[in-house]
């Protein structure tokens, strides 16, 4: 029987997806010291060509390209990181309340979660950041918004689940609470969907930040690649790096996410346990 760690880092394509992601991540943390520049300053002519004098050469104000994709780098990852642990967050306590409950209650947060399914999320996000003004915080709240619905589908299908299971009528007997219950018995068992299905709106909050970004309702103080690609836009013809690196780049971490989120459902897969 292989362990979770056996069967998860000898996946090919989680090894290069984790490579990817240490190395993007790598780059968030040490931002400052990679790039000490501020990545909004002119630093030199616009358009200078990569693997000149500056790395990724420069745009089209003569801003340091490799400034702006290590700030990036930062700025679309902690946006996606803390707007997916909002999203499960508040997902996981309207499922878990509505399996565990069930009934009226179940009924009711159900209805509400279908009403938000409903609406195209991506249209919803774009509003919800107009209406708020655009910044950090707005785009934070504006994707949690919006992709908190699958998360509570799929833990209160866990919870309908788990909650007539041995143990956790035998906890009912004990006299614990609902909400210890609840806590410490239910939800601990929904942990592996979860986590795969956590992994996945990383990926898909970057894909939304950096659309925002690119329709200019990004945060306006802070440099991301949704914002990059956006900018150069109207230079494609004459300066193909504007958009190829930050593009390439969104491609890539996305794509990395992906394959680690795939690599964990086949880990944490009971069928595949015994393999």
């Amino acid at each position: 029987m292989k362990t979770f760690w056996q069967r998860f880092l000898t996946n090919p394509r989680v090894v290069c997806g984790l490579i990817w992601l240490g190395l993007v991540t790598i780059l968030a943390i040490f931002a400052p010291l990679l790039a000490p520049s501020d990545p909004f300053a002119i630093v030199a002519e616009p358009f200078k060509a990569p693997f000149s004098e500056y790395v990724f050469g420069t745009d089209s104000l003569g801003r340091d390209m490799w400034a702006g994709l290590v700030h990036g780098a930062r700025t679309s990852l902690l946006i996606a990181l803390i707007a997916t642990v909002s999203a499960v967050a508040f997902g996981t306590m309207i499922g878990g309340i509505a399996g565990y409950y069930g009934g009226f209650i179940d009924d009711i947060l159900m209805r509400m979660t279908e009403f938000f399914q409903t609406i195209p999320s991506f249209i919803f996000a774009i509003v919800l950041v107009a209406i708020l003004t655009p910044s950090a915080t707005s785009i934070i709240v504006a994707i949690a918004i919006v992709s908190w619905p699958p998360v509570a589908r799929i833990v209160r299908g866990e919870v309908l689940s788990v909650k007539g299971r041995e143990f956790v009528q035998a906890a009912i007997v004990a006299g614990q609470s609902d909400s210890g219950i609840l806590l410490k018995q239910v939800l601990p068992n929904t942990l592996s969907p979860l986590i795969v299905t956590g992994s996945l709106l990383v990926a898909t909050a970057i894909l939304v930040e950096s659309s925002l970004s690119f329709l200019g309702l990004g945060a306006p103080n802070l440099m991301s690649w949704g914002f990059m690609v956006g900018s150069g836009r109207s230079f494609l013809r004459d300066a193909w790096w504007l958009v190829a690196i930050p593009g390439v780049a969104i491609l890539l971490t996305v794509l990395s996410i992906n394959l680690v989120g795939e690599g964990l459902n086949d880990a944490l897969n009971p069928r595949l346990r015994d393999l």
